[in-house]
């Protein structure tokens, strides 16, 4: 793997790329990274690694501005998550499901190249469905400790609630 493309942040808080020679806006960053590259952020004067917290900027200015990727609902769920004795376990399960769907989606534009006889839409629905599959696997294996010590409900308890309209 390259080495991370060094960024430096000053403290009027521009932000300077070392490999260019030029300053950079956080949307200069979005698309290094969008296109592949690494990048290490470091504070100017002590040289505090801010990378995590840039990246974290660059995603919530997407959030905001830009098309949203991530729905309120999953936000929430992080959010409760991170308090969670399972947040590490947690963070590799993602980092493999993003990394699975990068590796299938490089896998389709590979396959597209080579083969142009193949209606894309067949393609990208095989891919998606062995996809969905990987995930599906991945989830279970993740919740099914959870699931499975989940108490069954009791059926003494579970009565039916009728309604003003059942009588009619």
């Amino acid at each position: 793997m390259s080495e991370a493309r060094l960024i430096r942040k000053y403290a009027n808080r521009r932000l300077y790329d070392s490999t260019a020679s030029r300053h950079v806006t956080l949307a200069d960053l979005r698309e290094l990274v969008a296109a592949g590259e690494r990048i290490k952020v470091l504070d100017d004067k002590s040289g505090d690694d801010l990378t995590r917290a840039v990246l974290l900027q660059i995603i919530a200015d997407q959030e905001q501005f830009g098309a949203p990727t991530l729905s309120t609902e999953l936000l929430e769920m992080i959010i409760r998550f991170s308090s969670n004795p399972m947040q590490a376990m947690f963070s590799r399960y993602l980092e493999q499901g993003f990394g699975a769907l990068l590796r299938q989606q490089e896998s389709l534009r590979t396959e597209m190249s080579k083969t142009l006889g193949v209606p894309p839409l067949t393609a990208f629905a095989d891919l998606a469905r062995t996809q969905m599959d990987a995930l599906a696997s991945m989830q279970a294996s993740f919740f099914g400790s959870v699931a499975a010590s989940k108490p069954a409900p009791d059926a003494a308890t579970d009565i039916p609630v009728s309604t003003p309209d059942e009588g009619k």
